[in-house]
């Protein structure tokens, strides 16, 4: 093989690597634009739905849907079923098709960031629970960092750590006019799942992403080393009640 073919494949396999990329990242927005509108619908027509009840087979990247439940009202409680597959009367019944048919799509990819959301329902055999994501992320991030950090400003992601891990929480500033961090954040480990997969998704979608994650700048020094990146971002957290 000579220089010149060897440099040729060299650069084919980096447009190779490039473009895989590109597609993994057009997969992921795809599916998160998919079941962000799926959940507008049908928090629309059912506005105290927080999960849609599925069955699905792995083989077949393919779902049977069993309706939409309810918060659950108790650690011991199970979770309410506001609308069942085979009640025709309610007004999502119409739309039934169409609901099973995009969560197969945003589920479909074996990355899918949806399936962060998803967990088993443990009353019953390949019975799944996708929780219907938030209609804004950036708000209920803040809810969550102040129900432990009530002083809370901003925060910085890193989305090189699984998908986007807050990193460190600012909460105003110090005496001497610089940001106050620390990256010991106080909430526990199932609270850390959920905002991670938040964090993650706003990554995924481009227009979220530029609209609520901000460069650190040049000087910013990452508290555990790492280089710097254009993962690594600013997050101002919005005003919450």
């Amino acid at each position: 093989m000579t220089d010149a073919t060897a440099d040729l494949l060299a650069i084919l396999k980096q447009q190779r690597e490039d473009a895989d990329t590109q597609r993994t990242r057009a997969e992921k927005a795809y599916a998160l634009a998919v079941l962000d509108e799926t959940a507008a619908l049908i928090r629309a027509l059912c506005p105290e739905a927080v999960y849609v009840n599925f069955a699905y087979y792995g083989d077949t990247r393919t779902l049977s849907l069993y309706g939409v439940l309810g918060e659950q009202p108790s650690p011991l409680g199970t979770c309410p079923w506001l609308w069942e597959e085979s009640d025709q009367e309610h007004p999502l019944a119409e739309h039934g098709k169409k609901i099973a048919l995009d969560l197969q799509k945003a589920l479909a990819p074996y990355n899918s960031p949806a399936w962060a959301r998803t967990r088993p329902n443990t009353v019953g055999f390949n019975d799944w629970l996708l929780e219907l994501p938030p209609p804004d992320r950036a708000a209920r991030i803040a809810e969550l960092v102040r129900e432990h950090h009530p002083d809370a400003s901003a925060v910085v992601v890193d989305g090189r750590l699984a998908g986007g891990r807050i990193i460190e929480v600012i909460e105003g500033v110090a005496e001497e006019g610089s940001d106050n961090r620390t990256t010991r954040r106080r909430w526990n480990d199932r609270c850390d799942d959920l905002i991670t997969a938040l964090v993650a998704q706003m990554f995924a979608l481009p227009d979220v992403a530029d609209r609520h994650l901000m460069p650190v700048g040049i000087s910013y020094a990452h508290p555990y080393g790492s280089s710097l990146s254009d993962h690594v971002r600013r997050m101002p957290l919005p005003l919450t009640a």
